[in-house]
This record gives structure tokens, sequence and C-alpha cells, in this order.
């Protein structure tokens, strides 16, 4: 089962689990949006800086009311890794631990009205992903739950270095109780793909409703060309690769023996 699938049925339960203990209230409506669908990676790409913005009704077309809080999370591909764990062995640093995760995005960026913990609880948090705390990096074998979490604290800590994982608490803006907006920078090493922008519309601590946009980082002219040669043809790739790194350094040390 997917991510989607399974953040499905554990939102599913957490419903069941809830009816019949309080009225449900009022599903708002969402209308997101982007402003770039496309995002190109070209020579000399340094970023980019997305608007996620949208408007939030009630069914009958109203303001939705300042008692709805709204969290948005970008995400990236998700494909599986292997960690692995550096240690000082004799003054050397060494390969150590590691372990493999079946689903890491690439990246990931959380913006909220407010903080998330104010908003809802572990649980909800947990179910939906919102948060840098609540990131399900699925263990592709049994670990010790110590272990896994050092390991998911370590990758976020450097994911988040590399621009790439990141959580703005009062990142969501609401104007007259009916439209919203957020900004989320990409950063010049963000990979090709789709990425989901899911806007979550959230009342006294429930999940009420969300909507999803989407964003494709793609390459194009050269940087395409080059990536498709790679991966269509890796062998003849790598030996280009080392035949001009070969040129590359003859042509280097040709010019230092001339001074």
């Amino acid at each position: 089962m997917n991510r989607a699938g399974e953040r499905c049925v554990l939102a599913l339960g957490a419903l069941i689990a809830l009816t019949g203990a309080r009225a449900p209230a009022p599903r708002p409506i969402l209308v997101p949006d982007v402003s770039q669908h496309e995002v190109i990676l070209r020579q000399g790409f340094t970023g980019a800086d997305l608007l996620l913005y949208g408007a939030i009704l009630t069914p009958e077309g109203h303001r939705a009311g300042a008692d709805y809080d709204i969290v948005v999370v970008l995400e990236g591909p998700a494909n599986p890794m292997v960690l692995r764990e550096k240690r000082r062995v004799a003054g050397m640093w060494v390969n150590a631990d590691s372990t493999t995760l079946r689903s890491v995005p690439g990246f990931y960026a959380v913006a909220s009205t407010r903080p998330i913990d104010k908003i809802v609880d572990e649980r909800t948090a947990a179910i939906y992903e919102l948060g840098l705390d609540s990131l399900q990096l699925s263990p592709g074998e049994t670990v010790d739950p110590a272990v896994q979490k050092r390991f998911s604290t370590g990758l976020v800590d450097l994911m988040g270095r590399k621009g790439l994982y990141g959580q703005n608490q009062n990142g969501v803006t609401i104007t007259d109780q009916v439209l919203y907006r957020a900004r989320i920078a990409l950063p010049s090493s963000v990979q090709p793909g789709i990425y989901t922008a899911e806007t979550f519309a959230i009342s006294q601590g429930r999940v009420l409703t969300s909507a999803v946009a989407r964003v494709e980082v793609k390459k194009e002219g050269f940087e395409k060309a080059v990536a498709d040669y790679a991966r269509h043809q890796a062998f003849s790739y790598g030996l280009l690769a080392v035949a001009v790194s070969v040129l590359m350094g003859w042509v280097a040390g040709r010019l230092f023996a001339r001074r």
C-alpha cells in the first residue's frame, strides 16, 4: 500500500472512532492554486519561490470564519533510501550502522496558520503527516524503534540543512476570513518530478477537508538531454564521464608543465 493509501486507512479509522462523540463540523470548501504549475530546471537555476494560495468557504459559499486553521504541505516525489551512519574509529570516519527507508520525500515543506501542536493532536498530525516530527519514513526492515528514530531525526536534520525540508509554523495568512496564502521556497538542488501541494482545513482539532494542487519540476534543453542519456545509456555515459575526466586531467597537466 502506498503512502496515500495508508493515510486514507488511518484517517477512516479516526473518523469512525469519533462518530457519535460529537456532531461533525460543517465541511468547508477549499479552492487551492499555485503561482507556478511548472518549474523548469535550466543551467544557472538558483531556486524558485512558490506562492500557494486559495479560498476557504462554507458549503453555502460564505466566508469560512476565524475558527478554521489552514495547513499547507508541499511534498516532492518519494523514493527508497539507504542511510549509513558514520562513526569515528582510530581517527578515521567509517561506515557503521545502516538502515533502509522505503519512502523518503525528496522535498517536504509545511506552512500553517499557527504551531501545528496547537492545531491538532499528535495522532492526527501523524495520520496526515503534518509537520517534520510527524513525517512517516517507513523502514524497509524490522529495526529497533530507538534506532529508527535516530536515523529519521538525522535524515530530517540533513535535508533541512540542504533546504529540502522545512517548517514555517506561522507561514499561512488568512485575509478577510476567506483568502489564504503561503510562500514556500524551492532550492536549486530540487529533483525533477511531480510535487503535490495539499491544503488542509482544520477546526477544533479535526481535519475537515483537503484539496490538492500539483507542480511539475522538470528539466529542459541541454540539462534534459544529459539526464536522459545518463538514465537510458548508463554504461556509455559512465565511460564518457571517465574519458572527459582523463582528458581534462591531461590538459591541466600540459598547461602546468609549460609554466
